[in-house]
């Protein structure tokens, strides 16, 4: 029996997406990323200075900070506090790896990017919501420091987005939410740029396996998301000409 998607969506249709930029006031960049009752908080502030490992380089850096709120799921999580779990250390590592491909850090000069995905409500996907939000808090934060004069020109190289696929009843579906995520026996998140080269797959089977024929089937379900999400995240940076003119 084929799977019966619980919101009535077509395997190969994104929930419900919307971004919500300048979300907060003090941040240079912010954007509240809904898909659909997952709800990211993405910020990207700026600091003067860079690690010590890229001291007099000239070179930029960004680094990603994720955390959950308690109340984002049906039962409330104690707050992670001095010591993170391993699931947000390699959620936030995820979201640094992918956004500094879109990043050219000579031109960012030493500056640091520091990128905060606060989940406020989560139905599976918030890594991947909060990627692709987090990207258009990037933008918003390039754009500010441009009109302020801080930099010359966009360090902006690339674009990023993210989605989740998985194998329900051995067939392909798009951005599972959680009941859809519980019941794959297949799941994968997957990063794109702007020309669907892929940046990172995070994939496992959750019983048994898969096939080579049946990973290419998820890949092209994922590319077909991203490509709705990169359109959509374009349509959320106003400046978009002027950050990626030449770049892009």
């Amino acid at each position: 029996m084929a799977w019966q998607r619980p919101d009535g969506r077509l395997p190969n249709e994104l929930r419900p997406f919307s971004f919500y930029p300048s979300f907060t006031h003090f941040a240079p960049g912010s954007v509240l990323a809904r898909c659909g009752d997952t709800q990211v908080l993405c910020t990207v502030s700026v600091t003067k200075g860079v690690p010590k490992f890229l001291e007099g380089t000239g070179k930029g850096w960004l680094t990603a900070e994720y955390r959950m709120l308690p109340s984002a799921t049906q039962k409330r999580q104690e707050r992670e506090l001095l010591k993170l779990s391993g699931r947000t250390q390699e959620i936030q590592r995820l979201i640094g790896r992918s956004l500094r491909a879109a990043v050219n850090f000579e031109a960012l000069g030493e500056h640091t990017l520091t990128v905060d995905a606060d989940v406020l409500q989560a139905d599976a996907g918030t890594r991947t919501t909060a990627i692709t939000g987090s990207f258009v808090a990037l933008a918003h934060a390039i754009s500010k420091l441009l009109h302020q004069g801080i930099l010359e020109r966009s360090p902006l190289c690339g674009q990023i987005a993210a989605v989740s696929v998985g194998l329900l009843e051995k067939e392909p579906f798009l951005d599972l939410n959680y009941l859809e995520d519980v019941a794959a026996t297949v799941d994968f998140n997957v990063v794109m740029n702007q020309h669907l080269e892929i940046i990172e797959v995070q994939g496992t089977a959750e019983e048994g396996s898969f096939s080579r024929g049946q990973l290419n089937q998820l890949l092209d379900v994922a590319q077909k998301g991203i490509e709705q999400l990169l359109i959509a995240q374009r349509q959320a940076i106003a400046d978009w000409e002027e950050l990626f003119v030449g770049n892009y």
